[in-house]
C-alpha cells in the first residue's frame, strides 16, 4: 500500500514577490524550482530546517521552465547538495540555464521594442548577472513522456506543456496526482494583473490538456496567480480549485485572443500610451495595471499574438 508524499512550499523573498520551490519528501528527496540565486539560503536552508530536513538530502532538481525565477538558485543549489542532485529541464528552455547571456537575447527579441527603455538590455544584463547563480548544464534534458524515479515506489511522470516558455513541463506524482506547473497556469496574472505566455496557441493548448486529460487532484503554482476579482488563489490548490483556475485562464486566454486578434487585424497603432502599440487591447480588456514592469507580461503576452498573426498572412 502506498501513502500520499509529502509536499511543502519552501518561500524565498524577492522583492515584491515571493518565489516559491517546492520540496518534495520521498525517498530520493526533490525541489521542485530553485528561485534566484540567493533563495536556496535564504528560503529553502531555513524552511527544510524546521523540517527538520537538509538540504544536502536533496537528489533531484526539477525545474518546471526556463524564466530567471525559477532556475536562478539552480546552480547555487546544486553546490549545496555536493552537487549530487540531478538538474533537470526540457530541451527546449535548457539554453536558459546555460547561459546568462540568452535571457538578455530573450529580452531583446520581444521586449525591448516595447519598453524603449535605453539602458533596457544593461539593466537585463545586471539582473541575470545577479539573478543567477551560475551557468550550467542540466543533468537530464527532457522531451515530455518520461517518468523520474525519486525511489522507493515514488514516481514523476513529466508532461510537455508549452506555451508560457518553448520548454514549460508539468511534474506530476504518479498515484496522488499532484501537479506542479509553475507559470504554465496564469488566470489572470500574478503582480502585474495580465497573463505572461510567449506562444498564445500553445498555451492554450496546454491548458486544455491539464484541464481534460491530466485533471490535478493537487495543483501547485509558481506564484499566488489572482482571479478576475483581484483575489490570490494562493499556491496549494485542491481539485475544486484547480478546475476553477484552469477554466478562468482558458477564459481570460479567449478574451486576449479576440481582443487582440481584432485590433492585429485593424492594424496596430503607435501612440504615446504607455500600453503602444496595443493601447486599445488595454482599453477593451480594461487593463490598467504598469506594462512596464518586468517581467512585462502584458507585451509578452500580446508579442506572441502578434508573431502569430505575421506568421500565418
Amino acid at each position: 500500500m502506498t501513502h500520499d508524499v509529502n509536499i511543502h512550499p519552501l518561500v524565498s523573498p524577492w522583492g515584491r514577490f515571493g518565489l516559491y520551490s517546492f520540496f518534495i519528501d520521498a525517498p530520493e528527496p526533490a525541489i521542485v524550482d530553485t528561485g534566484i540565486a540567493s533563495s536556496p539560503v535564504d528560503g529553502m536552508v531555513p524552511a527544510l530546517e524546521n523540517l527538520g530536513r537538509s538540504i544536502e538530502e536533496v537528489r533531484w532538481i526539477l525545474l518546471t521552465h526556463g524564466h530567471i525565477d525559477h532556475l536562478g538558485g539552480a546552480h547555487a543549489l546544486w553546490e549545496l547538495t555536493g552537487r549530487r542532485a540531478q538538474v533537470v529541464i526540457h530541451e527546449a528552455d535548457a539554453h536558459l540555464l546555460r547561459s546568462r547571456r540568452a535571457h538578455v537575447d530573450k529580452y531583446v527579441d520581444a521586449r525591448r521594442q516595447y519598453l524603449h527603455d535605453p539602458n533596457g538590455e544593461e539593466e537585463q544584463t545586471r539582473m541575470a548577472d545577479k539573478a543567477i547563480s551560475g551557468e550550467m548544464e542540466p543533468s537530464v534534458l527532457l522531451q515530455g513522456g518520461e517518468t523520474l524515479s525519486l525511489g522507493g515506489d515514488v514516481s514523476v511522470s513529466v508532461h510537455y506543456i508549452p506555451g508560457h516558455t518553448a520548454g514549460s513541463v508539468a511534474y506530476v506524482v504518479d498515484g496522488q496526482n499532484s501537479v506542479f506547473v509553475g507559470d504554465a497556469v496564469q488566470i489572470h496574472g500574478a503582480a502585474n494583473g495580465f497573463p505572461g505566455y510567449e506562444d498564445p496557441a500553445a498555451y492554450r493548448s496546454s491548458l486544455r490538456y491539464l484541464r481534460d486529460e491530466v485533471r490535478p487532484q493537487h495543483l501547485y503554482l509558481g506564484h499566488p496567480y489572482r482571479g478576475a476579482d483581484g483575489v490570490s488563489y494562493g499556491v496549494e490548490l485542491d481539485t475544486e480549485a484547480s478546475r476553477r483556475a484552469l477554466q478562468e485562464s482558458l477564459d481570460i486566454e479567449a478574451r486576449v485572443t479576440d481582443t487582440a486578434q481584432r485590433a492585429l487585424c485593424d492594424g496596430l497603432q503607435e501612440t504615446d500610451s504607455a500600453y503602444s502599440p496595443f493601447e486599445r487591447v488595454a482599453e477593451e480588456l480594461g487593463y490598467t495595471g504598469d506594462p512596464t514592469l518586468e517581467p512585462s507580461p502584458f507585451f509578452t503576452t500580446l508579442h506572441g499574438y502578434r508573431k502569430q498573426f505575421d506568421a500565418a498572412r
